[in-house]
This record gives structure tokens, C-alpha cells and sequence, in this order.
């Protein structure tokens, strides 16, 4: 069988939406983001969040904020059984960042380079696998990396996104959808 990835956006996909998060209190999952990562891992799905992060482009918070956050987080999933595979993230911003990280970056969603991380590492074939965000640089990433299916979580992008993907209302629909496919 060929490995595929359940790519996962972070702010709004696994956790709720609240701005440049990186304190733990600040934490909540969204509905459904636990039986997903297990139905998906049932099936033969790698769990790899992909997540831009311009709060540390700005100098909101630093590398090591987002790492600790992140352990917290995993942690946390780890306790409802979902183990994720890997964590790739982008700290750069060409406009908004500061200092080093004030660049363009090929891991900046819409680029390609977190889901093509997963290539290298796993050997995902990303023709086979799946992305799950909320925005449309999340739905331009899947389609220019060639993924099988792009999943769009409604309420982030109030116009709605050009691309090829399905709008969802919530993470069992895409659980559905992965139970139907098998």
C-alpha cells in the first residue's frame, strides 16, 4: 500500500481559531479533530500538521514559544490516542516579518515545501493524500502539490477560495469522507 498523509492546517483545523496562539490555556480543540486523526490512522493515514506561523515572523513569539506550545499539544492528543507523525512549520512572512524571517519561503503555505517535507521524510505519495484547513492558501498548496483532496473547514474565508476542494461544515464530514474511500 502506498503511504499517504492526512495533511492537518493548524489554527482552526486541529485547534480553534484565537490568534496567534502560543500559551496552552489558550487551547481548544476543535470538535471531531480526535476520532479524525484516529479514523485516518485506521486507515492508513500518516498525521502531519502543516502550519504557517507568522505570529513568529512578527515577533509575536519566538521558535521555542511554538515548540513548547506544541509538546503541550501533543501531549494532549496523545492522551486521546492520536500520535502525530510530524510538525512541519513556517516562520517567515515576505511582508510582515521581521528580521530573518522577513522572506519569502517555499514552506509558506500557498507553497508546497511543508507537504513535499513529507514526501522526503515518509515517502507520502501526495497524490494519495488528503489536506484539511480553513484557508485558501491551505486549498492552493494541496491543489499545486497534486493532493487527491482538498478540504476546506467554512468560517475562516468569508469569500470563499478558487481551487479545487470540498467545503465542509465540520471535521466528521471529512471523516466521512475518508470512511467512504477506505
Amino acid at each position: 500500500m502506498k503511504q499517504r498523509a492526512l495533511f492537518l492546517d493548524r489554527d482552526g483545523v486541529v485547534n480553534e481559531e484565537v490568534g496567534y496562539l502560543h500559551r496552552a490555556e489558550e487551547v481548544r480543540f476543535v470538535d471531531g479533530i480526535f476520532s479524525l486523526c484516529r479514523t485516518a490512522v485506521g486507515l492508513g493515514y500518516r498525521l502531519i500538521v502543516v502550519t504557517n506561523q507568522a505570529g513568529i515572523a512578527r515577533g509575536y513569539y519566538s521558535e521555542a514559544d511554538f515548540h513548547a506550545l506544541m509538546t503541550f499539544m501533543r501531549a494532549e492528543l496523545r492522551a486521546q490516542s492520536v500520535e502525530l507523525d510530524a510538525v512541519y512549520f513556517c516562520p517567515c512572512h515576505p511582508v510582515h516579518g521581521v528580521g530573518v524571517y522577513k522572506r519569502e519561503h517555499e514552506d509558506r503555505k500557498p507553497g508546497t515545501g511543508m507537504l513535499r517535507r513529507g514526501v522526503a521524510e515518509f515517502g507520502v505519495e501526495l497524490s494519495e493524500s488528503v489536506m484539511v484547513g480553513d484557508r485558501c492558501s491551505d486549498v492552493a498548496a494541496a491543489n499545486a502539490a497534486g493532493l487527491r483532496q482538498a478540504f476546506l473547514v467554512c468560517g475562516t474565508e468569508t469569500a470563499g477560495c478558487d481551487g479545487e476542494h470540498l467545503k465542509v461544515d465540520s471535521l466528521a464530514e471529512v471523516e466521512r469522507w475518508l470512511l467512504a474511500q477506505g
